[in-house]
């Protein structure tokens, strides 16, 4: 296993102006972490007109080689769901200009949503999977396509409240139906859909690519402060009506105990990165949340 960090952990403190990427790619590599994840919320790549920003990817990639850790991944959001021809066309051709970032980052791995997160809570049943799943098969297949010609490999994480949850994701992949379009594994995020963690790792442990650890605080009845969509720190449902919100990893309510127990005797060994999403200050939760993941993995 390497572990390391998603950018998206600190995100607060890059959009504060308290760090840079840079700085912030520093921190992450002097709390231990081997490998980062970068997540363009808080700075970005590429502009909403296609244009790449190669001085920050070079002036990033060095500082990572100078800080001695690794960049696996680049993740980005994405809405494979679009309906409109020309929408969904257009989709396809920024996903895949990102696909040139993470070509110049020098990444072997790219993850890109095939749904939107915030999709209508009415519009993520069964019956418009079913309808939407050609479309998102054929984007999919098209961006690893030219993915491939770096030597990418593209993946869908369960993400959201549409494509999440063990058979949608497997299916999703099955269909894709590519050597370089595979699984990011997100330990937590199956609670939005009322799976179970753990149960969810041992079964998809063993075909995953990359690994997000998470944890959530789990509440049956409305603990207050509660919105529809917003998982950065606030309360939020499931599908079913549970009330989540991210905490630091092993002190929520998900057992990263028995998580990290089936990643580990899955045979999996690669990268594994911690994405926080709670309240607490990032820094002191990502610095806990790296230390509990190792301490863990040695005790499982």
């Amino acid at each position: 296993m390497r572990l390391g960090l998603s950018s998206y952990s600190i995100d607060p403190l890059i959009e504060s102006g308290e760090l840079n990427l840079g700085s912030a790619i520093d921190w992450i590599a002097a709390q231990g972490a081997e490998c980062v994840e970068l997540v363009p919320f808080a700075f970005h790549f590429m502009d909403d007109d296609g244009k790449i920003n190669s001085d920050l990817i070079r002036s990033t990639v060095r500082r990572a080689k100078d800080a001695g850790i690794e960049i696996v991944n680049y993740s980005i959001l994405a809405d494979l769901c679009k309906e409109e021809p020309e929408a969904y066309r257009a989709e396809v051709k920024r996903i895949q200009r990102h696909v040139d970032v993470a070509a110049k980052l020098g990444v072997s791995m790219m993850r890109h949503d095939v749904c939107a997160f915030r999709r209508p809570r009415g519009e993520n049943g069964l019956e418009h999977f079913e309808r939407l799943l050609p479309q998102i098969v054929d984007g999919a297949g098209e961006i690893a396509d030219h993915a491939a010609k770096y030597g990418i490999t593209t993946l869908i994480e369960n993400h959201g409240f549409f494509a999440n949850g063990c058979d949608r994701v497997e299916r999703i992949i099955q269909a894709v139906h590519r050597p370089n379009y595979g699984l990011l594994l997100d330990t937590g995020n199956v609670i939005c859909v009322d799976e179970d963690p753990s149960a969810a790792s041992k079964r998809l442990a063993g075909m995953a690519r990359m690994i997000h650890l998470k944890d959530f605080y789990i509440r049956k009845r409305d603990p207050g402060d509660t919105t529809l969509f917003d998982c950065g720190g606030h309360w939020f449902q499931s599908m079913g009506g549970k009330y989540l919100r991210g905490s630091i990893l092993a002190q929520g309510d998900l057992d990263i105990w028995e998580i990290l127990s089936a990643i580990k005797h899955s045979g999996y060994d690669g990268a594994v990165a911690i994405e926080f999403e709670g309240f607490e200050e990032p820094k002191y939760a990502s610095k806990v949340g790296l230390d509990n993941a190792r301490r863990i993995w040695n005790e499982v």
